[in-house]
Parts: structure tokens; sequence; C-alpha cells
């Protein structure tokens, strides 16, 4: 088999696990914030609690799993061991009693996670510069195609099994996942000594999209408040996970187009636009009144998905060292994501103390500075 041939082997493969375990996860995440407020009886604040401290976990993992990675020149096991904890903690959320119980197993969730930068370190590898950002656009595209197949489940299931049988379902397809990536997938061998990232190794211009990234991720806080924001506003529980699934399908349908697009247009004015599509997305919400502007702002909040996702990563492989690619995901997205962990947290407690119209007016400001920084930065010339 040839280069070309592996290349798109692998790039295939990650695309049907990332479909599969996207599909287990989101029969659950439609339903995730009523599961917490409504059987569990928690509030708004333990809500944003228990999501920013999943993001957090997701970062801490990723960075964990990039720097290993790249030192132990083994990227696969993170892959597949990712997957399985990720149907394990759909197991234990079917087997909480309280929402205490959900603490533990949303950190094993949320630690599945640490399949994501040596993953995406072998896409960038296994990329050039002229379809770096299609094969994220790809990946993207069918993550979110999972999760459009995963909430339709949920919606036709959901009122058949309730929460805790559909719940274990939910575990199958992850455990399908991991056994793609043990069978069909192979890494290279290699010799290499691992010297370690440092600071020196990331120039100023990487450390100012960081900085910006940053800022974005203290504003961007969980889907679970655009949901509960939609009950408030008159759709029926069973109703809300349709929401979900009109982002998603626009999500689904976008990243791709998205991804070209920055292979075409270059990376930055891609991503502005997803800033501005969130800055938009906010301002709608925090004047929103009826139910079918509701619908209008989960499509833009689709669209900024589609565009942020697979953009923002080819962008951070390619300001960051090749050598270190998978280390410097890591620690982008631990960073960005140890940001987002106060941005739950804190719209929470300004939903619950001020008005649900406070953390969207706070993330629409972080948002504008945060385009305002991104035009400082400077692309990789590619040829």
């Amino acid at each position: 088999m040839n280069s070309e041939k592996k290349e798109r082997r692998v790039i295939g493969v990650f695309a049907a696990a990332s479909f599969l375990n996207d599909f287990g996860s989101d029969v659950i995440y439609p339903l995730w914030p009523l599961f917490v407020t409504v059987f569990m009886g928690a509030d708004m604040v333990i809500l944003g609690l228990v999501d920013g401290l999943g993001d957090a976990i997701v970062s801490i993992s990723q960075a964990v799993s990039g720097y290993l990675s790249d030192r132990l020149n083994r990227r696969r096991i993170f892959i597949w061991s990712g997957y399985i904890f990720g149907a394990a903690s759909r197991v234990g959320y079917a087997l909480s009693r309280t929402w205490h119980w959900l603490v533990p197993f949303r950190v094993l969730d949320r630690s599945g996670k640490m399949r994501g930068a040596p993953r995406d370190a072998m896409v960038a590898d296994a990329s050039t510069e002229a379809n770096r950002g299609s094969n994220f656009g790809l990946l993207r595209a069918m993550d979110n195609l999972g999760a459009v197949c995963g909430i339709v489940t949920s919606i036709m299931l959901f009122p058949l099994l309730g929460y805790k049988a559909l719940f274990l379902l939910a575990a199958v397809p992850s455990l399908l996942s991991a056994s793609l990536v043990l069978t069909l997938i192979r890494e290279r061998k290699t010799t290499r000594i691992y010297r370690g990232l440092s600071l020196m190794d990331l120039d100023a211009n990487f450390m100012l999209f960081l900085l910006l990234s940053s800022v974005f991720a203290v504003g961007n806080f969980s889907y679970s408040f655009l949901l509960v924001y939609a009950k408030s506003l008159g759709y029926e529980e069973t109703l809300v996970p349709v929401l979900y699934l009109l982002f998603t399908v626009v999500a689904s349908l976008m990243s791709l187009p998205f991804g070209r697009a920055a292979d075409r247009l270059g990376r930055k004015p891609i991503l502005a636009l997803a800033y501005g599509l969130f800055a938009l997305m906010c301002l709608g919400f925090s004047y929103a009144n009826s139910m079918s502007i509701a619908l209008v702002l989960f499509v833009l909040y689709g669209l900024h998905r589609a565009a942020i996702e697979p953009v923002q990563k080819t962008l951070v492989s390619e300001l960051s060292p090749a050598r270190y690619r998978a280390s410097t995901l890591g620690a982008f997205q631990m960073i960005t994501g140890l940001a987002s962990l106060p941005a739950s947290i804190i719209a929470g407690l300004l939903w619950e103390s001020i008005g649900p119209w406070a953390p969207f007016t706070l993330s629409l400001l972080l948002t504008a500075s945060s385009l305002a920084l991104l035009t400082l930065v400077r692309e990789k010339n590619r040829a």
C-alpha cells in the first residue's frame, strides 16, 4: 500500500470511529441538562459546575496524553483507551442515584477526550498543507453526522426506554470505535529522542493566538444553558433534544465546507467568521423572547461550531513545531479548557443572580475582544 493510500486509510478509520463515538455520546447529550436539573434535581449552578469541571478535565487529559504521546512515540493507546473511558462513563450515569454520583463519572467521561491530541496529531501528520483543513473538516463532519444519528435515536427511544436504559445503550458505539482503532490503525515506528516541549519552542505569534483563544473560552459556556433557556421560552421537555439536533445537523453539513474554505481562503477569515457567528448568537439570546427566534439562534450556533472546530485545530497544528505537534495541541486544549472551567460556573452564577441574559452579554464582550486580537495573528505562509 503506497503512502497516499495509507494516509487516506488513517483518515477514513478515524472518521468512522468518530462517527460511532459521537453517535453514542449524543444519545446522551441532548438529555444531559434536563437529566441533571430535572431528573437529578440539581440547580443551574450545579449544572455549570459539573459541565465546567468536565471541560477542565478534557483539557488536562489532552495535555497529558499529548505530552506522553510525543514522549513515548505512541498515539494509538490513548485513542482506543479514550473511547473505552467514554463507554464506561455512560454505564456509570445509568447507575447514578443522585447528582453527586455524576461527578466521578463525568470526570471519567471527559478524561476519554485524552484521545483528542494524539488523534489530531496523527491526522495532521497524514495530511498536507493543501488538504489539512479539509481533513479536519471531514473528521468534524463525521463527528457531527454521528451526533445527528445519536440525537434522532435519543428522540425516538427516550419515551420508550427512559434515561437509564438509553444511557446503557449509548455505551455500545464507543466500544466499536475502540475496536476499529485497535484493529485497523498502525503506528509509525521511530527512534527519535524526545527532548520535550518548552516555551522556547513556541513563538510570540502562537502565544498571541493562545491568549485570544483563552479569552474566548472564558465566555464559551456549555451548550446546556442554551437548551435550558429554550425550555424557559416554552419548549416542551420532549422537544428540547430537537433543538440540539438542529444545531448539530447544521454543524454536520457545514464542517467540511468550512474546512475547505479555510484551505482556499486562509485560516483567519474562517475563524473570524466563527467568532462573529457566536457573537450574533449571544446578542440574539440576550433579547430572545419567542420560540421562533430561538430556532434561528440555534442555527447560528451550529454554523459557529462548524467553522471554529476544524479551523482552530488546523491553525494550532500549523503554528506549532511539527515535532511537538501532539504536545502543542494538548497544551493548547489544556490552557483553553482551564480558561473555560469558570465559564459555565460564571454563567450559572450570573443566570441565578441577575438573569438569563447576563451570561450572554458577558460572552459577547469577550468574543469581541478575541476577534480584535485575532487581527494581529500571522498565518503561516502556505504554497
